[in-house]
């Protein structure tokens, strides 16, 4: 209703129930987004829509509950970026654990992910090494390639050995590296639809500082 300027009898009768989420349907922001009167609206629909389909997809064709509850608090200051990094994880987590099912997260940043850290064939880096370089930028003005096929992508996802892989982003240069928490070395990461653990002391190995077996103890509790 907030976000809409709607009635609450409008958004009652569009909400559905997908799975065990509540949803509204992209078809009914899409309406909105032609003719709502205020421009300020259309536009908070339009990037609502955005977050629901692109970000953080769950049910097909529909926003998420969860996401207009997101969505509501970003101009309070709160940052989408943790819970962005959560569902990416709890999602690969739960796809290498099950080994099926399908990737729920944004493909597209996945996707920005693979040009910025894998290498091409003839091992000339993707990306530029500067501390100005956007890997986002550089893949809005990369063309988009149609000719290589879910069933090339699992080849080469499959193929891939560990030079292939470059973990270090050389564009990001910190001053400090996190990799405690207080007195914990793993902290739990909150998403919008779960949750996930996630050790610091990993994050040092895309700077190539030393390497250290990631503590365990009292993970259980």
């Amino acid at each position: 209703m907030c976000i809409t300027g709607m009635s609450e009898q409008w958004v009652a009768a569009r909400i559905k129930q997908k799975g065990d989420n509540k949803c509204i349907p992209w078809k009914n922001l899409r309406d909105l987004i032609l003719a709502h009167p205020d421009i300020k609206k259309r536009v908070d629909i339009f990037a609502l829509s955005i977050y629901g389909l692109v970000i953080f997809p769950k049910a097909l064709g529909h926003v998420d509950e969860a996401v207009t509850d997101l969505f509501d608090r970003l101009d309070k200051g709160v940052t989408p970026v943790p819970a962005i990094l959560a569902e990416t994880f709890r999602s690969l987590n739960v796809c290498r654990r099950a080994s099926e099912g399908r990737f729920i997260g944004c493909a597209q940043l996945l996707l920005v992910w693979f040009h910025s850290h894998f290498w091409k064939v003839e091992k000339v880096s993707y990306r530029v090494f500067s501390e100005s370089y956007s890997p986002l930028k550089e893949l809005a003005a990369t063309p988009i390639r149609d000719d290589i096929t879910e069933e090339n992508w699992m080849v080469i996802l499959q193929s891939l050995q560990e030079d292939d892989v470059e973990w270090k982003a050389p564009w990001m240069v910190p001053d400090e590296i996190l990799y405690r928490c207080g007195d914990f070395d793993w902290v739990t990461l909150l998403g919008i639809w779960g949750a996930v653990g996630y050790t610091h002391l990993l994050v040092l190995r895309q700077y190539r500082s030393k390497q250290f077996i990631p503590a365990t103890h009292g993970l259980a509790q």
